[in-house]
């Protein structure tokens, strides 16, 4: 058979695997390269949101392929129009820079292309994947049966946790709910995150099956309650089957107790789910670690290196404390692998198909950029960054704790910060619209981007003290830039309310 005719084509549409068209490609990629280098090294000076969003260049699919300089050209625009999470200004969420490995790991990755699905198809990197997240489940002291698998986000993370703790507590075969005769239900914290209740959406148990449990005044969930709250779903017939404790709240960044939260779930031989996406990642510090106790007791747990361990997107786990349960309660062979493969008991070194163990079959492999960058930055590099940007985040509470219209939602347990302004001078019905005018003013003015989630039924302002490059200096510019527009609002204020305005 001949070879293709790919006369219509760009000489640089592919890399030819002959090198007969390196000379062609070489300058293509170079550039790319520069552009990236260029627009990571000047992201301070960009704003931390765009200013303006401008049209999209041209027509998604073209009749004839563009040259190489005006899609050059369109990169160009659609950086300067994107969110730029590099900037020290950027605190609002749980995004930052990515490390420098996560972007070698990225690139390597295309090139090679290679899919999760299966061991035949990515040999090296499926026992990569294995071996490492069997190394960090012994870091959360999971056990010497605990092990994981990547996924695409925190949410399908807490759907696969939750689908196996249901069939696994349930006796569940192939998952089906026709057998059981009530409704099973799980218990989470009214400030856990909402992928859960889509989790019990997908599972075909109702959104309405995660029942909250109430927060104490710290917004911990209250262990106290939560007893009652499990007898009463039994008294009413349903099937409770899973506990979910969250380390490190989206909102607020509070930790609920996890040791007391186990205890609980363990009295009635329910599931412990610890959803630690964010908080987790406090293991990697000595000092910092006992604020997780109570995690090692999890019969499963997720967490996210793409927030706190500064991995570029995706790259989020599943832990599980037993690594079997991949296959008793998941596990689907796919017909188009070699059966001995297929069928072949996992061990700590020669992993199953991962593919066949979770949600998603087809995966990039993310696991390149996670283990350079945990071997680039090693354990105490990661330490050192969780450790000051708790202490980044300590300082800001007791910088915006001398601005007296401030009120913050509990003290941080993590690096997040949650406050809101609430002047006497005002009244409390438009303290919403004054935190909202002051999220716009900071940005605008100080180029410091907080976010504006409701929580408690009211807005608040967030702060993600996470980029390595936010300083003392930007803590001081946000405390001052508060001061000075509060000072702004009053006097507007005080002038609207004098006698004939």
């Amino acid at each position: 058979m001949p070879m293709l005719d790919l006369h219509d084509l760009p000489i640089s549409a592919f890399i030819a695997p002959d090198g007969s068209n390196r000379q062609a490609v070489a300058p293509l990629l170079e550039q790319a390269l520069q552009l990236a280098l260029d627009y990571a090294a000047q992201a301070s000076e960009l704003p931390p949101l765009p200013t303006a969003m401008p049209g999209l260049p041209g027509t998604a699919l073209p009749e004839q392929g563009l040259a190489e300089e005006q899609l050059l050209a369109h990169l160009r625009s659609l950086i300067s129009a994107s969110l730029h999470p590099a900037h020290p200004g950027y605190i609002g969420h749980m995004d930052s820079l990515p490390t420098t490995m996560s972007l070698v790991g990225d690139l390597l990755s295309a090139v090679l292309n290679n899919n999760m699905l299966s061991v035949e198809m990515s040999p090296l990197f499926s026992r990569l994947e294995w071996t490492t997240l069997r190394e960090l489940a012994q870091l959360f002291g999971l056990g010497p049966r605990a092990g994981g698998l990547l996924l695409s986000g925190g949410s399908l993370a807490n759907l696969e946790a939750l689908a196996i703790a249901r069939n696994q507590i349930l006796g569940l075969s192939g998952g089906a709910l026709t057998s059981l005769g009530a409704r099973p239900v799980l218990f989470a914290s009214a400030a856990a995150h909402t992928s859960l209740h889509k989790a019990a959406m997908l599972l075909g148990l109702g959104s309405q099956a995660v029942i909250p449990v109430p927060v104490d005044e710290s917004g911990h969930l209250d262990v106290h309650q939560l007893p009652t709250l499990i007898e009463q779903a039994q008294a009413r017939g349903d099937r409770p089957f899973c506990v979910v404790a969250t380390a490190g709240t989206t909102v607020a960044g509070v930790i609920d107790p996890l040791a007391a939260i186990a205890a609980i779930a363990h009295r009635y031989d329910l599931w412990f789910h610890v959803d630690a996406a964010y908080g987790g990642a406090l293991i990697f510090s000595e000092q910092l670690r006992p604020r997780l106790a109570g995690i090692e007791q999890a019969d499963s747990l997720t967490f996210n290196p793409q927030k706190w361990l500064y991995i570029s997107k995706t790259c989020a786990m599943l832990l599980l404390r037993d690594t079997s349960l991949f296959t008793q309660a998941f596990r689907i062979p796919v017909p188009y692998m070699r059966q001995s493969e297929a069928q072949g008991e996992a061990t700590d070194d020669t992993p199953p198909n991962l593919g066949e163990i979770g949600l998603q079959g087809t995966r990039h492999s993310d696991i390149l950029k996670l283990w350079l960058s945990l071997q680039h930055l090693g354990r105490r590099g990661y330490a050192r960054l969780v450790e000051q940007t708790c202490q980044l985040a300590m300082l800001a509470y007791t910088r915006l704790r001398t601005l007296p219209a401030l009120r913050f939602a509990h003290p941080p347990e993590t690096n997040l910060l949650c406050f809101r302004a609430e002047p006497d001078w005002l009244p409390a019905a438009a303290h919403d619209e004054l935190n909202a005018r002051l999220q716009s003013a900071l940005l605008e003015q100080e180029r410091i981007f907080l976010s504006l989630p409701l929580y408690e039924g009211r807005r608040w302002l967030r702060a993600v003290l996470l980029n390595p490059y936010t300083d003392e200096q930007v803590i001081e510019r946000l405390t001052t830039g508060l001061a000075r527009l509060l000072e702004q609002e009053r006097q507007q204020h005080d002038s609207s309310q004098a006698p004939g305005r």
